[in-house]
């Protein structure tokens, strides 16, 4: 079975769909078998990989109505290895449609199973909110991996990402997990992004990964042409922190990396056959802690108290 990554946090612009998009292409280059799957309305993650949705065509969107089985709605992309499930603007009703839905958190995780045995990974870019459709996501994911830009803004909505975690936990999904924190578009120029990073890492401890996604003009322009960065430009700065990032979740999970070349993604050999995570994986028991006001005056939040 493969395993399911959602990409969230509830802020927009902290990098998300670029990191479903490069992290996804990453792990193909591996030779890891890789669907990404774009839950977004904006359908950007879609558009991003190169592929065009006509009206008709089947989407995530007839997945989750059930019009469609999950397998019927992926499509093939440019890049070996890598497929897409792409989305459509009108995915912008299914939270209103599904509300009256027995299991409405459920129904993505009810569509997956055909297509988990396909994959050895699965990428779901989320949209930019904590509604039903990133829900489900979570609820059908075995981890999170959540992007948090260096600025300041950006860590204070962690605290709500990491009680809606805590939810999903207690009452729909008990095996999440957080895959990791990604620091991304990140100025080594500036003091700021280092603060930040400091925090970030006081806060979560060895759930950030070691891997920093730099501001990076390719990281950019590379959408505008519908391809992953290692395909727009392999050796640019952001291609290779993607790639290093899927090394780490690769090495995280105790799963091989395959023969090919990483910086230009050319794949040769077989496939290797992935392994299973480890189990001394500690799980998210309590992402915020019931800690009093004095105790938060007191003391710092630290990756103990967190459990993660």
């Amino acid at each position: 079975m493969g395993k399911v990554i959602a990409i969230a946090n509830q802020k927009g612009g902290v990098g998300k769909t670029t990191t479903a998009i490069n992290l996804a292409a990453s792990l193909a280059a591996t030779e890891h078998p890789t669907l990404l799957m774009d839950i977004d309305p904006q359908a950007n993650c879609t558009s991003g990989v190169g592929v065009e949705t006509d009206e008709g065509d089947p989407s995530v969107y007839e997945v989750l109505i059930g019009e469609v089985e999950a397998p019927d709605a992926i499509t093939t992309t440019e890049m070996p290895f890598l497929d897409m499930m792409p989305s459509h603007i009108d995915l912008v009703g299914a939270e209103i449609e599904i509300i009256d839905e027995a299991q409405r958190e459920k129904l993505l995780s009810a569509a997956l199973p055909p297509v988990r045995r396909k994959y050895d990974f699965i990428v779901i870019d989320c949209p930019p909110s904590l509604g039903l459709l990133t829900l489900n996501s979570l609820t059908a994911a075995d981890s999170v991996l959540i992007p948090v830009q260096a600025e300041y803004f950006a860590l204070e909505g962690l605290g709500q990402l990491l009680n809606t975690i805590k939810i999903v936990r207690q009452h729909l999904n008990a095996g999440l997990e957080i895959e990791g924190v990604l620091m991304t578009m990140f100025d080594t120029r500036l003091r700021l992004s280092n603060q930040v990073a400091d925090e970030v890492r006081r806060y979560f401890g060895e759930r950030v990964f070691e891997t920093i996604v730099k501001r990076n003009v390719r990281l950019s322009e590379a959408p505008s042409f519908g391809k992953p960065a290692l395909l727009y430009e392999a050796s640019s700065r952001g291609a290779q922190n993607y790639v290093a990032l899927a090394r780490e979740i690769l090495e995280n999970n105790a799963m091989e990396v395959g023969t090919a070349p990483l910086r230009n993604g050319e794949a040769s050999g077989e496939t290797p056959t992935p392994s299973p995570p480890p189990d001394d994986q500690e799980t998210l028991t309590d992402a915020i802690g019931e800690r009093s006001p004095e105790s938060e005056a007191d003391s710092a939040p630290s990756a103990d108290g967190l459990s993660i």
